[in-house]
């Protein structure tokens, strides 16, 4: 019996583990899939090639509405290669907390998490709410900003926020 009961909790273990390991993804749509798989998962995606030169990305797919966990968002997908690069949602931050829970029960254990005053001179001082997951050079990171209506979860490959609009 205990035998069996090793096995079992190895099995859990090793499932936690793969969930955990596995790469950032949003409704099916992974980081590393090919635009033909984002067309199939948002059908109603327009994919054109970006309007600027980037490093970071060639094309970009915009779905104008989207359902996450029962939340309507909204997503922008970048691909380089006909691989996905990022993937940017962006939802009310009225639904803030249930999409942080998602993307935990989704994503595992946030490598960080926390809330961080910003100070700009001459104005009221603002609340920044992160979450980030890393894997590798992979990382995830929700973020909402008080005052501000939308809030986001993007997920991206390399240094793609660096990359994405610097001018070539």
């Amino acid at each position: 019996m205990t035998g069996i009961r090793l096995a079992i909790g190895a099995l859990v273990l090793a499932a936690a583990f793969n969930a955990q390991a596995a790469g950032f993804e949003l409704n099916g749509v992974a980081l590393g899939d090919g635009e033909a798989v984002v067309l199939k998962v948002f059908p109603s995606a327009h994919c054109k090639p970006l309007q600027w030169k980037s490093d970071a990305a060639e094309r970009r797919c915009d779905d104008g509405k989207i359902v996450v966990a029962g939340v309507a968002a909204r997503v922008t997908v970048y691909l380089k290669r006909d691989a996905v690069q990022a993937i940017d949602v962006r939802f009310d931050v009225r639904d803030l907390n249930r999409l942080a829970a998602h993307f935990k029960s989704l994503y595992g254990k946030p490598n960080s998490e926390g809330r961080e005053k910003v100070y700009r001179e001459g104005k009221e001082a603002r609340e920044v709410y992160k979450i980030a997951w890393r894997r590798g050079e992979d990382r995830a990171v929700l973020s909402s900003v008080s005052n501000i209506k939308r809030a986001s979860m993007m997920a991206a490959r390399g240094n793609f926020d660096e990359e994405i609009y610097r001018v070539k």
